[in-house]
């Protein structure tokens, strides 16, 4: 069979990263003298990896990460509570693994939705599926939902992710029905899956912005003993950096 009998045949098939390696592997072969079983390894890995690449390149995509925040450019030149220790926990997706909810609670600036973000492309990275919203996007989503007849299906929609992740919880007060569609949320939302939410907000504090007081204790109840809370305090890092650019020197 030629070679381009087989490419065109690697085309039909869907095999772009077979296709892709195919020229090099022949080289690689012949040089090497591979047996065949060593020859169809090298095509068949390629094509693996090249539909790894590619799943987590859409799930990357479909996550609407803001930026592509990652673990390893964290900044610990600010002065914050956080420990590289904490990092490396959230770096390692057990919490995930377990199905545990992950609050990060701290003023402006200290690297909450960073972290949020790093978590959310780790999972990526890892094959799980990811979806970022802000608390303002996603009480717009809802409002449309709601007003288009679409509400069941944007609620599965945010039932499907591995991840969900809530930016800036309690920049706005909810209403009862707000509340209950986000304790719906989380109650549909099973194990293996984990919600995150980045707060100025203690727990012990959101019934200040949800108007139903049950719903605030069922939705408090569902996320205090399970989940896993990160604390940060410190200077920000938006401070961190204004100073840096004033004092180039502290920079180095």
């Amino acid at each position: 069979m030629s070679t381009a009998i087989i490419r065109t045949l690697m085309a039909e098939l869907k095999l772009p990263g077979m296709s892709n390696a195919f020229d090099q592997a022949v080289i690689d072969a012949t040089a090497h003298q591979w047996s065949c079983t060593e020859f169809f390894d090298l095509l068949l890995q390629a094509e693996a990896d090249y539909r790894g690449h590619r799943r987590t390149a859409r799930l990357i995509t479909a996550a609407h990460l803001s930026r592509h925040a990652c673990f390893e450019e964290f900044d610990y030149t600010a002065q914050r509570s956080i420990t590289k220790a904490q990092v490396k926990e959230l770096h390692s997706l057990h919490w995930l693994r377990q199905g545990r909810p992950l609050l990060l609670v701290g003023q402006t600036g200290v690297g909450k939705t960073f972290l949020a973000q790093a978590a959310g492309l780790q999972a990526c990275l890892n094959g799980y599926s990811a979806l970022f919203l802000t608390i303002t996007e996603w009480l717009e989503r809802l409002t449309l939902a709601r007003s288009s007849g679409a509400y069941l299906k944007f609620r599965d929609k945010l039932a499907r992710p591995a991840v969900l992740i809530i930016d800036n919880f309690g920049m706005r007060k909810l209403t009862a029905v707000e509340a209950q569609d986000l304790c719906d949320i989380l109650e549909e939302r099973t194990a293996g899956q984990s919600t995150i939410f980045t707060t100025q907000l203690p727990l012990k504090h959101w019934a200040e912005v949800i108007a139903d007081p049950v719903i605030a204790d069922a939705i408090r109840d569902r996320l205090e003993h399970a989940a896993l809370t990160l604390n940060i305090t410190g200077e920000s890092y938006r401070g961190v950096k204004a100073r840096q650019l004033a004092n180039p020197s502290e920079a180095d």
